[in-house]
């Protein structure tokens, strides 16, 4: 089936959109077109810098992500393509304010050397750089060669609880120390209903029977690791969260921060519907959800899909995930 897009010209998407963020949010956001870097609007100081980005296509990720208790700088590269190491190396010296900054990146070949490339020119600057890979794809636990787990929504927890402890004033060891920990804890499955489609194609990245759903997606567009057949809704939520509960080793008195997150096209009633059967799966087992977030936050274009992210919480996680945030995608 062919699709409509509202587009302009797909190459002027990126920044078209990005103008239109910093305009949507200006007392919180700034836009530099030179290196699409997203930065605060009002820059923080006396504290460890987190920056993050990779291909554009995930929004709100990461430009969303911008602001006082999460990212100080956002990089966007193409559409589902890394941003140049020149580009995250600008944005590295923009999240800088004297105590170091933290890379936190997705497992992704571009990506992870892109930002190694930047924190090495940063160094020979005199910037200490950290780095925090995230890599909680439960459907590519299995490879034996290759990058290993794909990062997906676990990025969220990892920049709200980073973002957390910067701004209390924890050190750059501490912080990274914490973003690690918290990728430990943390994994995440996804599948799909319907493929996205890039700008300007009128056609889905790839075709699906009705019958069918595409299990193990990655954000990227990623075909899954499989095809199983299209079931109810709390069946397919069961298929996701059980390997996730099996690969923590969750378990009776066991407490998580839930996060169920919309690929692009599937709508706010279905999320819930999700949220739901995940709690009653989880609370049946003796696993308490200490904290939910249920909304599209790391999307795939308009794939019509969702993934369900779980993360083994603590007393100390969940003081700083309810810590302060102010960003354009995520406030409380």
């Amino acid at each position: 089936m062919s699709r409509r897009q509202l587009v302009n010209a797909p190459e002027d998407l990126v920044a078209e959109a990005l103008e239109g963020l910093e305009l949507t949010h200006p007392g919180l956001v700034r836009w530099e077109p030179e290196a699409n870097l997203v930065l605060r609007r009002t820059p923080a100081t006396g504290k460890v810098g987190l920056i993050s980005g990779g291909g554009s296509g995930h929004e709100p990720l990461h430009a969303g992500f911008v602001g006082p208790g999460m990212l100080d700088v956002a990089v966007a590269g193409a559409v589902f393509a890394s941003p140049t190491a020149l580009q995250i190396q600008a944005g590295t010296v923009a999240a800088d304010s004297g105590r170091g900054v933290l890379q936190i990146v997705k497992n992704y070949t571009g990506d992870v050397l892109n930002f190694q490339i930047a924190a090495e020119i940063a160094a020979d600057d005199a910037i200490a750089v950290e780095s925090v890979l995230v890599d909680d794809d439960v459907a590519t636990s299995a490879e034996q060669v290759g990058p290993g787990r794909r990062g997906t929504a676990a990025v969220i927890a990892v920049e709200k609880i980073c973002g957390a402890a910067a701004e209390e004033g924890a050190d750059l060891t501490a912080v990274a120390a914490l973003g690690r920990r918290v990728v430990s804890q943390a994994r995440t499955l996804s599948l799909a209903l319907d493929a996205c489609a890039h700008p300007g194609d009128r056609s889905p990245a790839f075709d699906l029977p009705d019958d069918l759903v595409e299990f193990g997606v990655g954000i990227h567009g990623e075909r899954g690791v499989s095809r199983i057949p299209f079931a109810s809704g709390d069946e397919l939520v069961g298929r996701l969260t059980d390997p996730l509960v099996a690969e923590l080793g969750l378990r009776r008195g066991d407490a998580v921060i839930a996060i169920v997150n919309g690929l692009g096209a599937m709508y706010p009633l279905q999320l819930s519907l999700a949220a739901r059967r995940l709690h009653r799966l989880l609370t049946g087992r003796g696993v308490a959800v200490a904290r939910s977030l249920v909304g599209s936050y790391v999307t795939s274009l308009d794939m019509n899909g969702l993934s369900v992210t779980l993360l083994r919480a603590d007393e100390e996680l969940l003081r700083l995930w309810d810590a302060p945030v102010r960003t354009p995608a995520l406030s409380w």
